[in-house]
């Protein structure tokens, strides 16, 4: 993106930080003092210049919101150095400044306050530019547009796992805890949507007989996704991860208990990343890693970290598009009989004819039928 000039702009801001409108307190203060009865506000302005307004002028350029979450990108100061946010924990963030060194940063309450549909300002992964206040603190001033998104929806907002990565990760388990197929089906979703490359991963591959699995990684492979077996403590299929880590941009996700920081540690030996052991009694992982952390790798590149999910309800996805994000149903959509056709219950579907021939695997089918009338 060319650099635009600064100017002075609208912006609009959360409705919970605006002052109240009205005084609470107006009976208190006139017994308090008889002269506050001379002063109280007798009339309200409810103009677009009042005190009710939530737009603000500050100084920046009009940016699309998608890139990054934002209608506007805030100005910065020639003082602000460039880094990248390596972990975000409360209100402060750990970012790691282009001199090398690492700063404890606070946002920027103007950052803070602009009017989003994210749960947090701050992502791990994300570009800043930031204001250094002292020797290991700063403020970030203002967040670069974003490519590469990991998000999913969390209480009706969007809750960005991590930004500007360029490949995901996809680990699952063959057993303890057990496998979820359509697990990985809606990461694969987020992942088209996003334009990140999927890599699916199936960790523990020596609790179970590797046959058993083959169905199901060539339904995947077929598609054109790569499949890869791993077992962290035996060491197999270790090398081949790291090869497709090695200079690239990567996140690794997956549900808790599947081993995710157990094959960090061996990928890249020094890290000494926190492990726990699935419970044996609801066969469900305990969450260890609390936070995203990009972790830079010897071989070049770096892959993020981040905490176990039990759940991943997509965002910004609604009914109409899903079929779009499944490869092996999207050539099929244009053969329906009627054009809205929503592929679970119309007569002459391209898509269930597919299913009841065998082109399309039943299971899947299924994934998409719970995720377009069930999710969303």
């Amino acid at each position: 993106m060319g650099k635009k000039k600064p100017k002075h702009v609208r912006a609009d801001f959360r409705k919970n930080r605006t002052p109240r409108p009205r005084d609470s307190d107006l009976t208190r203060k006139f017994q308090a003092d008889n002269a506050a009865q001379d002063e109280a506000l007798q009339s309200e302005r409810v103009s677009g210049k009042g005190e009710l307004t939530r737009k603000r002028t500050v100084r920046g350029v009009e940016v699309d919101s998608d890139q990054t979450g934002f209608d506007v990108l805030l100005d910065r100061d020639q003082s602000c150095q460039c880094g990248r946010v390596l972990s975000v924990h409360g209100l402060t963030s750990t970012v790691a400044g282009d001199d090398g060194q690492q700063y404890v940063c606070a946002t920027r309450r103007l950052l803070k306050t602009l009017s989003t549909d994210q749960r947090h300002a701050v992502a791990a992964g994300d570009v800043v530019w930031f204001r250094i206040a002292s020797q290991q603190e700063g403020i970030i001033e203002r967040i670069e547009p974003r490519h590469g998104i990991l998000s999913r929806a969390s209480r009706g907002r969007q809750q960005i796992i991590v930004a500007n990565v360029d490949q995901l990760i996809i680990v699952s388990s063959a057993a303890e805890p057990y496998l979820k197929p359509n697990l990985i089906d809606r990461f694969i979703v987020t992942a088209e949507k996003g334009g990140i490359r999927p890599l699916i991963c199936i960790n523990k591959i020596d609790l179970v007989d590797p046959a058993n699995l083959q169905p199901l990684v060539g339904v995947y492979s077929q598609m054109g996704y790569e499949v890869l077996f791993t077992c962290a403590h035996s060491g197999f299929g270790v090398d081949r991860l790291r090869r497709r880590l090695g200079g690239r941009q990567s996140v690794i996700s997956g549900q808790s208990g599947v081993g995710k920081s157990s094959l960090l540690n061996a990928i890249e030996p020094g890290l000494h990343l926190r492990v726990r052991e699935v419970s044996a009694e609801t066969q469900k992982g305990k969450h260890t890693t609390t936070t995203a952390r990009v972790l830079p790798l010897a071989a070049g590149g770096y892959v993020v970290d981040t905490p176990g999910l039990r759940q991943f309800q997509l965002w910004d996805v609604i009914p109409e598009e899903v079929a779009g994000f499944y490869r092996d149903i999207r050539p099929l959509v244009s053969r329906c009989r009627f054009p809205d056709c929503t592929h679970t219950h119309e007569e002459d579907c391209a898509v269930k004819n597919a299913v009841a021939d065998g082109w399309i695997d039943a299971r899947r089918y299924e994934s998409y039928c719970q995720l377009r009338e069930g999710d969303l």
